[in-house]
């Protein structure tokens, strides 16, 4: 496993490899960005979305966090960092589509299900238990349909998606600008143990794989 020599080591030959090789690129890129998508993505060490998608530096503006969670818009005074990524790629990006990426054996949505977190106090895991409550209802729904097993761990994977889309469209901007064909949401899904990217049809609901 990599640890931070590890890294540098990586580090060294990216710098003698790729960069060297792509240094007009980069020259680019430091001048800045114009990605064409925003993905909201899961921390989890194995979904890597530039792997996922083999993107290359710049093409994507990626924010990451526990269970790809987008929480609702909010005017509480409280330090917003998915809020102000939207906003940045919104706003300042322009980007013209933002996907939510779900993914399989996610830790966080185990956590949802199972509320094994639940009155810890911060620090001890009260953090994730008020975090991944942003899928309480979905959980109640889908634990009185189908218990807490196999099939309900995929089907709350699955229902993270939705709830990040349903908390995008809270803000105002974002049906705006889907209103006026400038923006679109999408839903995806990535199934670690058969490396399978599902994609969500909201009309229907389903996610059907690629």
């Amino acid at each position: 496993m990599t640890d931070f020599s590890g890294m540098i080591d990586g580090y060294r030959r990216f710098r003698a490899g790729d960069w060297a090789e792509e240094r007009a690129r980069w020259q680019e890129l430091a001048e800045g960005q114009s990605p064409k998508v925003m993905v909201i993505a899961c921390s989890d060490s194995r979904v890597e979305p530039s792997i996922i998608f083999d993107t290359a530096p710049g093409e994507m503006f990626v924010v990451r966090n526990v269970a790809n969670l987008v929480p609702p818009f909010e005017l509480d005074g409280s330090r917003h960092g998915v809020s102000a990524a939207l906003e940045f790629a919104l706003n300042q990006l322009q980007v013209p589509e933002v996907v939510v990426l779900g993914h399989g054996a996610c830790g966080g949505v185990a956590a949802a299900l199972s509320q094994r977190f639940k009155g810890a106090k911060p620090g001890e895991g009260g953090f994730i238990a008020h975090w991944v409550d942003l899928l309480d209802e979905a959980r109640d729904r889908i634990v009185a349909a189908h218990g807490t097993g196999p099939d309900a761990v995929r089907l709350m994977e699955m229902e993270a998606v939705k709830v990040s889309l349903a908390n995008l469209r809270s803000f105002p901007i974002v049906p705006e600008r889907e209103a006026a064909g400038t923006l679109r949401l999408r839903g995806a899904y990535f199934a670690i143990t058969d490396g399978v990217l599902h994609i969500l049809d909201e009309e229907s609901g389903a996610f059907a794989p690629v």
